[in-house]
């Protein structure tokens, strides 16, 4: 999936529809290193796809692990039984600390045990996140492992002797208070040590994220490993504990996922719901108990197995004060819609915001800011207070490359529904590409479910005669942007083919009109589909181009296509080509672009395309055609070729395609409220 270097959001003002989550990426990153280290095969479904998780099985890989990627989806993995496959490698783990930690363990383990030296590294902040209070227990264990950096942090390289003795019949003691992942890791990884007998692992300090280790433990039951506890004070592995593979695993739905679309119930669904498919009520999950958190503040959330339906209830919201202890990443969402609430929320016990992806509490206080809030930060806490209605602020946000920066503050969208009328504001929310990390169709799921006015929707329209070049254009500059595009002349060249196939004539208006209104096409990436059937190669035909000219002066014709063409001005926005975007279908657009170029030069392009198509084409048969087309265009009495009064003209016939796509982009920025904003582009 490409992503755009940033999404400008419209004012969104209300949400409704179903949508289903990706998978839990806490789940999926423990089952892979659990699937990893078994014996035998096992069977995941409704894997989260996302960086976090190819990093891992990337590693897995690495480590001799077989991966088969079935039919239906499924992933199948052959683990290793508790043996080392491969005893030296070096492994890139990106940002994810769900791969970092737990590997660090196993491998220390592992490489103490029988011997080998693995090197771990990642991205520049992961290297910034510390490890230090896992590498002591390690240690404390026996485990070699020396720091290659900083010490405490990544980059490390873990080594041992085959036949080594690690010192299992003592206490192994890390600190709880920092992150839970530490003791996460130690708790997947040491049935590896429990051979000659128990291995008792005790916590320093108050646990975090409690929740996130009820995970680790009921999935090691599954995996054939009963933790023996002391509530969370103490842990005790079974003497010879080994990993045995459930067979097969479904991952539900990511809970901490699921919190920006809860939130959005909470905030936009006024009428219908927003249903959340793939999560319960009974999700193993800690953060499911951010459906708690989220009807305190006033949301109506229903739940079954697998479903949560979420409505508007208290509005405005209501502020709280709440310790995130529990919930300590679905919390980044409170803080979101504290922006939506009637006084000042205040989030507490939130110190492990600090040490993720970025400072979280640093980060939301200053881009919440930058919306209009009031926000004051301390050590382990947030407290936000909403703009006034007057008060909200077009902001240019900036992500940190962290996924839930992105994905929460994408919420502050729907600031019509609080904004004075008049005021309401645009989002433009840069390195969108962080969301990939655990749920990389984040913004489609969000269009899918928003609701904004058709004004709202913005629409770039580019006008022109035949092989100006409109449509690379366009299609340029709609990715750039990241929206929608609409080539119109395919909906004329489809009409055309399916008229031809038909049997009926060019000149039978009636017959023309009835096969377009009829018409079932679908644009799926570089293919066009025609009752099913992908037509990308016949539409470019030129007598399928010539007669798409001639059934496009019937008024009759455009008339059945308009509504087609109206119906994909969609969320994000739109970029549109034809000759008469700008003029009748799109009059109210923002920015309109009337593009041209000389004869000679659009021959040209014509006849280079067809002969790269391998399609014969004559260079002055074509310049005479496109000549024809050009009077029928500008002569017919209906949408004739011509540019909008208020359209920008672009003669390309000295450009590159590049230069074309910055100038389009350029005009349309210093339309918008963000350019005089800091980071802007």
């Amino acid at each position: 999936m490409s992503f755009p270097p940033f999404i400008d959001l419209p004012p969104l003002r209300g949400a409704a529809g179903s949508l289903r989550l990706p998978g839990s990426k806490s789940i999926s990153n423990r089952v892979l290193l659990l699937a990893g280290l078994s014996a035998g095969t096992t069977v995941v479904r409704d894997l989260l796809d996302s960086d976090d998780t190819r990093v891992m099985l990337d590693a897995l890989a690495a480590l001799g692990c077989k991966l088969d990627r079935r039919a239906d989806g499924a992933l199948a993995i052959t683990g290793l039984g508790g043996r080392l496959a491969v005893h030296e490698a070096a492994l890139f783990l990106g940002n994810a600390g769900t791969a970092m930690r737990p590997l660090t363990a196993a491998l220390a383990v592992l490489a103490a045990l029988q011997g080998g030296r693995f090197t771990l590294h990642g991205v520049p902040r992961m290297h910034e996140r510390p490890i230090g209070d896992l590498v002591d227990a390690l240690r404390q264990l026996g485990c070699g492992i020396d720091d290659l950096g900083q010490p405490g942090y990544p980059p490390l390289a873990l080594h041992g002797q085959a036949g080594g003795v690690l010192h299992t019949q003592r206490e192994i003691r890390v600190r709880g208070d920092v992150s839970s992942q530490f003791l996460t890791a130690l708790l997947l990884a040491l049935p590896l040590a429990s051979a000659a007998g128990p291995v008792a692992i005790a916590v320093d300090g108050e646990l975090i994220s409690k929740p996130y280790v009820e995970i680790t433990l009921n999935l090691l039951a599954r995996f054939g490993i009963t933790v023996q506890r002391d509530g969370f004070r103490r842990f005790t592995i079974p003497a010879g504990s080994a990993y045995r593979t459930p067979g097969e695993l479904h991952v539900e739905a990511d809970a901490s996922s699921a919190s920006y679309f809860i939130a959005l119930g909470a905030i936009a669904a006024t009428a219908d719901p927003v249903v959340i498919e793939g999560l319960g009520l009974d999700a193993i999950q800690g953060d499911i108990r951010f459906v708690d958190a989220a009807r305190a503040m006033g949301a109506q959330v229903d739940g079954g197995p697998g479903r949560l339906t979420v409505r508007r209830g208290a509005w405005p919201l209501r502020a709280i004060t709440l310790d995130c202890n529990h919930i300590p990443d679905a919390a980044m969402t409170l803080a979101a819609m504290a922006l939506y609430a009637d006084g000042t929320t205040r989030l507490t016990n939130i110190a492990s915001w600090r040490v993720k992806e970025t400072d979280r509490i640093a980060a939301m206080a200053a881009e919440l800011r930058k919306l209009g809030a009031s926000v004051t930060e301390g050590a382990d806490f947030i407290e936000v207070t909403p703009p006034a209605p007057s008060g909200w602020q077009p902001a240019v946000v900036h992500t940190y490359d962290d996924h839930r920066i992105a994905m929460c503050l994408s919420l502050a969208a729907f600031n019509p529904l609080v904004a004075a009328p008049g005021t309401e504001v645009p989002l433009r929310i840069l390195d969108p590409q962080c969301v990939a990390k655990t749920f990389p169709d984040y913004f489609e799921v969000l269009f899918s479910v928003a609701q904004a006015a058709d004004a709202d929707i913005p629409v770039i329209t580019i006008d022109g005669p035949t092989a100006s070049g409109k449509g690379t254009l366009a299609a340029q500059v709609a990715q750039r942007l990241g929206w929608h595009q609409l080539d119109s002349g395919l909906l004329y060249r489809a009409t055309a083919l399916a008229a031809q196939r038909q049997g009926v004539a060019a000149d039978d208006e009636a017959g023309v009109a009835r096969v377009a209104a009829a018409l079932q096409l679908r644009f799926d990436g570089e293919q066009v589909l025609l009752d099913g059937t992908d037509v990308a190669g016949e539409l470019r035909q030129e007598h399928v181009g010539s007669m798409a000219s001639r059934i496009s002066a019937h008024p009759a014709v455009r008339g059945a296509l308009q509504a087609l063409q109206l119906g994909f001005r969609r969320l994000p926005g739109l970029v549109c080509d034809g000759r008469d975007m700008g003029t009748v279908i799109f009059p109210g657009a923002p920015l309109k672009l009337f593009l041209t170029a000389s004869p000679a030069m659009r021959a040209e392009r014509r006849h280079k395309q067809l002969i790269s198509k391998g399609i014969p084409a004559i260079l002055a048969d074509l310049r005479a055609d496109l000549e024809a087309r050009d009077e029928r265009d500008r002569t017919r009495t209906v949408a004739p070729l011509k540019p909008a009064q208020d359209a920008l003209l672009l003669d390309n016939s000295g450009q590159t395609i590049a230069q074309s796509v910055d100038q389009v982009l350029a005009w349309w920025d210093a339309r918008q409220p963000f350019r005089a904003l800091p980071g802007a582009a």
